[in-house]
């Protein structure tokens, strides 16, 4: 019956998983003179399991390409609006009677009004910014659309006077009484605190491998936040930003459910990717502002740049955005937003070609101009749903169809336990081979450690990217769980308690079948 229990759950994780991609969103920007026609672009995202689009302006073709396609879009009233919007209620009245009201068809979510107003220093403008979106929600109101499209403005980091530890984080004192307003409104409205977390400038400017692999949701030592004794493997959560409750949020074939089992296991393994977006949360909280949700509103890494750039690679740029889709995936949250995934907007489409400044910042675009990939993290429809494992093909498999992640020969302990106390925190089910748990036994850090990076791997889509540990683990066809489980020679304790649980299961199912016919 257990069996049975665990197909079942398994089933129904895959088309929760299929139908649960709302959270991923992409920008479009268009500062470039060789981007495809809005109707290419949107062929494209419908292929992909992006569901939101955010645009810096309210482009009409690109609006309309997009209509009838039942993705969310984000469109943006440019700083330069700000001022007439704040003083004029008509002008209002008019920007969302052009470009929201023009398009019934296009599901236009939330109006972004200006961008990084704060940064800009202009006391000004930052004094009108709240008055102009307050004339926006208005208009909208008026037009039957203030519970359909929310109002925000998008931030950047520099709006947290403090932000480590995680829980320590606060607004810049200069900026209070704007946030209470805006925040206010936002509570008021139900609309999100949009904010801009890059790990990618936090690792420019503290260029160590270890900074690296915490940018990159990659194995790491972690980061213990002095003030709650939370630990933090990786930048964005800790930029964004309890206790982690396990379980199996992927569909898993069950041939990796016992592969072979923890040795040492850690509280707060699901705190290791929240750094960011908790000190977020933090400043929010600070202020009393407990409900509001965050929405990132851009983030990414650049797969090239200049020379003298520290970073920019297609290795990183695709390690940083698969493995934040993967965390999203997961529904993981963060250490003080657990069991969810934030509304995340990658930056983005495409490369920027005319954009000014470092090589960097024309090389974030996750597809080019001919609508093929740059790189592959996962974003086709086909890679949503992992399947299960067919039977190993006679000649060596490409890596993309590759069945099982295994620890490589003669990886340490340190790497090992690096590598279970990474996989587990990612929201995997790790409570199998926990004292008690179905798989703990043998009780070895090796068997423990595969176990969770193969689970892990599979969890992931099965990308090859997601089996690699620092360079201690490896992609194979053989079937490690045959090798490891029903091998009565090497195992024989787990043979013989297998062989029961089958033989109960083949008797309990008969009987229930028997008994439902009568």
């Amino acid at each position: 019956m257990a069996i049975s229990i665990l197909i079942l759950l398994c089933l129904l994780q895959s088309f929760n998983f299929a139908s649960s991609q709302s959270f991923i969103g992409v920008n479009y920007g268009q500062v470039a003179d060789n981007l495809p026609p809005p109707s290419a672009t949107a062929k494209l995202l419908q292929s992909t399991a992006v569901q939101k689009v955010r645009l810096y302006g309210a482009d009409p073709a690109i609006i309309k390409a997009l209509a009838d396609t039942g993705i969310g879009i984000v469109i943006g009233a440019a700083n330069g609006d700000i001022p007439a919007l704040a003083s004029d209620p008509n002008f209002a009245t008019q920007w969302v009677n052009s470009n929201v009201l023009a398009y019934p068809s296009s599901k236009i979510i939330l109006i972004t009004v200006g961008n990084e107003v704060l940064l800009s220093n202009d006391q000004n403008l930052i004094s009108q910014l709240l008055p102009a979106m307050q004339n926006m929600q208005k208009a909208l109101s008026s037009a039957s659309l203030g519970g359909k499209v929310k109002v925000s403005t998008v931030h950047s980091m520099a709006i947290l006077s403090q932000s480590d530890p995680p829980s320590s984080g606060l607004f810049s004192p200069a900026y209070q009484d704007t946030m209470k307003g805006l925040l206010q409104f936002q509570k008021d409205n139900g609309s999100p605190i949009a904010v801009n977390p890059y790990p990618f400038f936090a690792y420019q400017s503290d260029p160590r491998p270890e900074t690296l692999a915490f940018c990159l949701f990659q194995p790491n030592s972690g980061r213990v936040d002095s003030g709650n004794g939370i630990k933090y493997m990786n930048m964005f959560d800790a930029q964004e930003g309890t206790t982690l409750t396990w379980g199996i949020r992927f569909p898993v074939p069950m041939s990796t459910l016992c592969l072979q089992p923890l040795r040492k296991v850690s509280s707060n393994f699901d705190h290791l990717g929240s750094v960011k977006v908790d000190a977020v949360r933090s400043a929010l909280n600070a202020m009393g502002f407990n409900d509001i949700e965050i929405l990132v509103a851009e983030t990414g890494w650049p797969y090239k740049g200049d020379s003298n750039e520290v970073g920019p690679s297609v290795e990183n740029a695709r390690a940083y955005n698969g493995n934040l889709i993967s965390r999203l995936r997961s529904m993981v949250g963060t250490p003080l937003m657990p069991g969810k995934s934030v509304d995340t907007y990658f930056f983005a489409l495409y490369d920027e070609d005319l954009k000014p400044g470092p090589g960097s910042e024309r090389s974030f675009g996750l597809f080019k101009p001919d609508l093929s990939m740059t790189y592959d993290i996962g974003l086709s429809k086909s890679s949503l749903t992992p399947s299960i494992p067919k039977p190993p093909a006679t000649s060596s498999p490409s890596p993309a169809t590759v069945g099982w992640c295994v620890p490589k020969t003669g990886a340490s302990e340190a790497q090992l336990q690096a590598s279970l106390d990474y996989a587990c925190g990612q929201g995997i089910d790790c409570g199998p081979i926990q004292p008690g748990g179905a798989c703990f036994i043998p009780d070895t850090l090796a068997s423990h450690a595969a176990y969770a990076i193969n689970l892990y791997y599979q969890a992931s889509a099965k990308n090859p990217w997601n089996c690699d540990f620092s360079e201690t683990a490896t992609l194979t066809s053989k079937n490690p769980s045959k090798i490891s489980i029903l091998t009565p020679t090497l195992f024989p304790f787990m043979y013989t308690k297998f062989m029961q649980l089958l033989t109960l299961e083949m008797t309990t199912s008969r009987f229930l079948f028997e008994h439902l016919l009568t």
